[in-house]
Formats: C-alpha cells, sequence, structure tokens
C-alpha cells in the first residue's frame, strides 16, 4: 500500500467550504496595497505606434521625488496660508486663479452703484424739523436720520448766503464741533466767513420746501456787518437785541459814588441847620461851593472792557426774550 504525506504548512481547507482561508486573505491584501501604492506604479504611456504598454511594477527614483516635492509644496503652501492675515489671504487667491485660469481683476469686482452710506441715508430722509411721532412707526432710513437731528444744536443756525442777490439763503443747524468752535455765536455764523466782531443777532422766518410741502420755521442766526447787509438785501429782517447788563465792577463803583454823595449831603444838611438866619447869597456860595468840591472829590469815569463773563451775560438776556 501507498503511503500519503501531508504537507503540514499548508492550510487546509475543504472544497465545499466558502470560507477563504488565511493564506488567500493576506495574499488579497497584498495584491491590493501593491495595486493602491501610487510609488510602485506608473501611468501607461503612448508609443510609436501608439500602443500602450504595460508600466513596469516598480516606478523610478525620479517619480518618487517628484511626488515628495509635491507633498512636500502643499504642506508649505498651507501653513503659509495659516500665517496670513484673511486679506492677504484673499488677494494670494485671487491672484492664483488669474495666473492659473486668466482673465481681469475688473471681472471679480463687484457692482457698487447701489451701495449707500449712513450720510447718503441721512441726506435721504432729513427734516429741518421732526414732529413727536412715534419711533416705533418709522421706518429703519428715518430712525437713522431722526438719532442725527437729536444730535444737532437748534440755538442759532449756520447759513449759506452765496444766492442772496436771488433772495435764496440756505439755513441748517450746528454740530458739535461748530458748538466748541464757537462758530454762529462767538464767530460770524455764515458758511464762509469767521469774523469775531460786531456781530448781530437776526431772527429769520425761514421759509423752504420739504418732500413738496411748503414749511416755515423761526431762527436766529448771528452775522458780522457785511454778512448782515446780504441777509437783509431783499427784506429788513427782525434784529434781536437784549437789555445791556451792567458789569460786576460798574455796579460797584456806582453803589460806592451813591454813598459818598449820600454822605456828603448829610453833613451838608447838618452845617446849614444851624445857620438858618444866613441869607440866600451865603447858601448859594455854598452850594456852588459844594458842588465845585463834588465835582473834584468824584473818581474819573474810566470805560471798562467787557469780560468774558458780561458777554455770557449778555447773550443769555438775549436768549429769553
Amino acid at each position: 500500500m501507498e503511503r500519503k504525506h501531508f504537507n503540514l504548512n499548508e492550510n487546509y481547507a475543504s472544497d465545499f467550504s466558502d470560507v477563504p482561508s488565511e493564506a488567500e486573505v493576506q495574499q488579497k491584501r497584498r495584491n491590493r496595497l501593491r495595486q493602491d501604492d501610487e510609488l510602485l506604479r506608473k501611468p501607461n504611456f503612448i508609443g510609436l505606434l501608439h500602443r500602450q504598454k504595460e508600466a513596469p511594477k516598480m516606478a523610478t527614483k525620479r517619480f518618487a521625488v517628484d511626488m515628495l516635492d509635491k507633498e512636500e509644496g502643499k504642506r508649505m503652501r498651507y501653513h503659509q496660508l495659516q500665517t496670513l492675515d484673511a486679506y492677504n489671504r484673499h488677494k494670494k487667491m485671487v491672484n492664483d486663479y488669474l495666473t492659473l485660469y486668466g482673465g481681469k481683476l475688473e471681472d471679480l469686482k463687484r457692482d457698487s452703484s447701489k451701495d449707500r452710506t449712513d450720510m447718503d441715508v441721512i441726506y435721504e430722509n432729513q427734516k429741518f424739523l421732526w414732529d413727536d411721532e412715534d419711533i416705533s412707526e418709522l421706518t429703519w432710513d428715518q430712525r437713522l436720520a431722526k438719532r442725527y437731528w437729536d444730535k444737532l444744536y437748534k440755538e442759532y443756525t449756520v447759513c449759506d448766503l452765496s444766492l442772496f442777490k436771488e433772495n435764496k439763503i440756505g439755513f441748517r443747524w450746528r454740530t458739535e464741533k461748530e458748538v466748541i468752535s464757537g462758530k454762529g455765536q462767538f464767530s460770524c455764523g455764515t458758511k464762509t466767513c469767521s469774523e469775531a466782531e460786531g456781530l448781530r443777532s437776526w431772527e429769520v422766518n425761514f421759509a423752504y420746501m420739504e418732500s413738496g410741502e411748503k414749511k416755515n420755521a423761526l431762527v436766529k442766526s448771528r452775522l458780522c456787518a457785511e454778512c448782515s447787509f446780504k441777509l437783509n438785501y431783499r427784506h429788513k429782517k427782525k434784529e434781536v437785541t437784549g437789555k445791556p447788563l451792567k458789569s460786576k465792577k460798574s455796579h460797584k463803583k456806582s453803589s460806592d459814588k451813591k454813598k459818598k454823595s449820600k454822605k456828603k449831603k448829610s453833613k451838608h444838611h447838618d452845617e446849614e441847620a444851624p445857620s438858618s438866619s444866613s441869607s440866600n447869597k451865603a447858601r448859594r456860595d455854598v452850594s456852588s461851593s459844594s458842588g465845585e468840591e463834588e465835582i473834584w472829590k468824584k473818581p474819573l469815569q474810566v470805560e471798562t472792557e467787557k469780560t468774558r463773563e458780561d458777554e455770557f451775560d449778555e447773550y443769555f438776556s438775549g436768549m429769553f426774550l
């Protein structure tokens, strides 16, 4: 009888079994890795006779170096983009896009013809005088214009007299910067004039058109002599004048003069009482001499310059007329 020898290293599997052996699984895994590895594959090339030849299984050293450089370039570009801010990153991407795909930078610019700034919204919805309206009923544009109007100072106005010969005069309220600098109050209220002497206050009935409706407003403006002439070129406006207030120094001097005059009168009365039998001529001499003495004893009246406090007093007195 013949003896059969079995190799123990071989995996035993039945012909009727559907489960692959461990050796087959490992072999399939090796084949799959060998097929997926780009370093072990080389693309097909077209020969002289336009025939595709099979690539060798092993990649060349040059191909491996190119792949390494490609991966290293990706890594460096990634870290370079991470170091840039948003604007420079966007700028680099746009330049790369134009370099690779061509075109012009003007083609990528957005249409800004319909853009509006906050000042554009305020100009479109501005009003010279706002009524006491409910804010909830206003639109967003109107609320923005109303909020800007609330920050303006409506005591004095700044005027535009460029068309005064045509009887067209423009008025607007003052901003915070103009109030701090004294424009329109301590200097001429004309837009192009900065004269600070000889200012006069004028009250004008300002008639204007707003949203197709004619409206009137009573405004005050302080102008120099030349600008006042331009303002009253066609019609005489009402000038606002207040009662001049006496300064503190002049008030003290007048009170001192009154006290001295009262003391002198009382002395003269005491001297004249015992000498009641004297003649009228003596009385006249005494009165004339006393009058001359009072003239020489009175202090010299010197005109003092108005201080800043006096100017503020005059200004506030004109406000509450």
